[in-house]
């Protein structure tokens, strides 16, 4: 019973809103040490690898934004669901606020890939690549669902072509997962296991299991930060709105 309570709570814009102003500068401020920290271990401090010497440091910032960048599809995913089975508006805001965010960080994954890509494979780009090019795809998705959005006069049109977007662009989403195991690929099997023992060197990992929770904690206040301008957007003729902007 509690449970669902707490999800009716979190259809109503209203206290949304009153929650994320209590949280997002502790997700913001967090996420940031997180994010700096691992940056400056990884950058300054863990020793060259002995194949790719400093060149492999791009992980801290390629990695945790391509885990994170997936992760977001299936949060918007869920959202869509939540749009289309209980019609709650609160979902469709979520969807179109985790989409730019989403985007920005497939594109983030997808440049410091090129740029990692150059030294190891002596090449940016090689469209044989499974996870290159569904990775690839995953940020058309994003843009896709974008512009669904405001494609149509109607916004509940436009929310409900988004929500199905959505859901269909997940069966993406394990392709680039498995992409690697199912066809010939530039990439390199996972390192980072959770059954089995991560392959990489310890002292390589420890910085990036800071930089992975940091990306996932700054994708959340990015959203929250999205998520506030949604909900002023659609409530601004509400009067607890209007309140809250005389305070």
């Amino acid at each position: 019973m509690a449970s669902w309570q707490w999800f009716h709570r979190l259809g109503s814009p209203k206290w949304l809103s009153g929650t994320i102003d209590r949280w997002l500068p502790w997700v913001l401020g967090l996420g940031s040490v997180l994010l700096l920290v691992s940056a400056i271990w990884g950058l300054a401090f863990t020793p060259p690898d002995y194949k790719q010497g400093n060149s492999f440091r791009i992980i801290y910032i390629h990695v945790p934004t391509a885990i994170v960048a997936l992760a977001a599809y299936y949060v918007m995913a869920i959202a869509g669901a939540v749009s289309i089975i209980w019609r709650m508006k609160v979902a469709d805001m979520a969807l179109r606020a985790i989409a730019p965010v989403g985007a920005a960080l497939t594109f983030l994954a997808l440049v410091t890939g090129a740029i990692w890509g150059k030294p190891t494979w002596g090449a940016y780009w090689i469209w044989q690549d499974a996870r290159l090019t569904s990775m690839l795809l995953l940020f058309f998705l994003y843009l896709g669902i974008m512009a669904l959005h405001d494609a149509y006069q109607n916004s509940a049109s436009g929310n409900r072509a988004a929500a199905i977007m959505s859901l269909v662009g997940t069966v993406n989403i394990p392709i680039i997962y498995k992409s690697v195991d199912w066809w010939s690929s530039l990439h390199q099997p996972a390192t980072l296991k959770f059954t089995e023992e991560s392959t990489i060197a310890t002292e390589m990992l420890q910085p990036l299991m800071l930089a992975i929770p940091g990306a996932y904690l700054f994708f959340i206040a990015a959203v929250m930060m999205q998520l506030r301008v949604q909900i002023a957007r659609n409530e601004k003729n509400t009067r607890w709105m209007a309140e809250r902007a005389a305070q």
